[in-house]
């Protein structure tokens, strides 16, 4: 079980769909391409395969 605060994006594998912790409501979820150490990389499907960003994963929560 999970500590209370922990982050669930330790779960979560490439094709998962997360949001960001300041996420708008009006933003679809982004698609979670790699995560590497404490970083991860993210894309919109709207977006091109060759554009994402990179965020640390402490950023992400799970999309419901």
């Amino acid at each position: 079980m999970a500590a209370p605060g922990s982050n669930v994006v330790e779960l979560l594998h490439p094709g998962s769909f997360v949001r960001l912790r300041d996420h708008p409501e009006d933003l679809p979820p982004f698609q979670l391409i790699r995560r590497r150490g404490t970083r991860c990389w993210v894309r919109q499907q709207a977006w091109g395969s060759m554009v994402h960003l990179e965020l640390p994963y402490r950023r992400l929560t799970a999309a419901a």
